[in-house]
């Protein structure tokens, strides 16, 4: 990974870390690219099932770098996987978003970008973009309305205004709130739990959480059956029901 990008693989858990704290970790095009090619990494390897996305040094994103762009005129976009080499195409393996300070504007659209969100007790979540005269464009105004209530969503993007750790858990938005400086911690308790699981399976019920609200419910039990099917013909499902009667712990292939 390039220096701004930290890869971490331990016990089927992958910690992302931007590594850029002097800007707040702020993300320019070369780290865009570097985060799309550790998103490639994840998404690859094979020992991989869930993967943890933080900032260093008590900060989890600013978002884009704007000194950056002033200086070069280069956005922080990606080919393929959009504005901070993330938003666009996350990966496709379940990702954790460990916030530390706050998560503001790209920051923020970066953590909605994530499935699962941990953040410290003294975070705050928003997206001050309409107080530059700007609109949420790397996701905020696509992803938040789908995981807050309308009302909220439509208050915090038109507004500008943050919401607290606490606010958000209550909204449903974050899945567990950590003491400051714990939040890759509780981050990683919560991913120990996934990686647990059979990698295929997590794989696919990813997929499916994520595609199905574009499906309509006639349809929806059709569509999800070539992916189901896959899984329960595969070896982990076999080793799963194995594992039940005999009374142990599975022994996962990916398969």
């Amino acid at each position: 990974m390039s220096g701004t990008i930290r890869l971490e693989v331990s016990d089927g858990i992958a910690t992302i870390t931007i590594d850029r704290p002097a800007v707040r970790n702020a993300i320019d095009k070369a780290t865009a690219d570097a985060l799309a090619a550790a998103v490639d990494e994840v998404d690859a390897r094979p020992d991989v099932v869930v993967a943890i996305l933080t900032g260093a040094g008590g900060v989890f994103s600013a978002g884009m770098d704007l000194k950056a762009f002033s200086a070069t005129g280069e956005r922080p976009l990606h080919a393929e996987r959009g504005a901070f080499g993330f938003v666009r195409k996350p990966p496709a393996k379940p990702v954790i978003a460990a916030i530390e300070g706050n998560a503001l504007g790209g920051g923020l659209e970066l953590a909605l970008s994530c499935d699962l969100i941990v953040a410290a007790r003294s975070a705050k979540l928003g997206l001050p973009e309409v107080k530059r005269g700007l609109v949420a464009a790397a996701g905020g105004v696509l992803r938040l309305p789908r995981r807050v209530p309308q009302a909220l969503a439509m208050e915090m993007i038109l507004t500008g205004d943050p919401i607290t750790a606490e606010q958000a858990a209550a909204a449903g938005l974050v899945n567990r709130i950590a003491d400051d400086g714990a939040a890759v911690d509780v981050a990683r308790s919560l991913a120990v739990s996934i990686a647990a699981n059979a990698p295929l399976a997590v794989l696919t019920a990813k997929r499916l959480v994520s595609a199905s609200p574009d499906w309509s419910l006639e349809d929806a039990f059709d569509l999800q059956v070539p992916f189901t099917d896959a899984v329960r013909s595969s070896r982990d499902a076999a080793e799963g029901a194995l594992a039940f009667a005999q009374k142990r712990a599975p022994v996962w292939s990916g398969q």
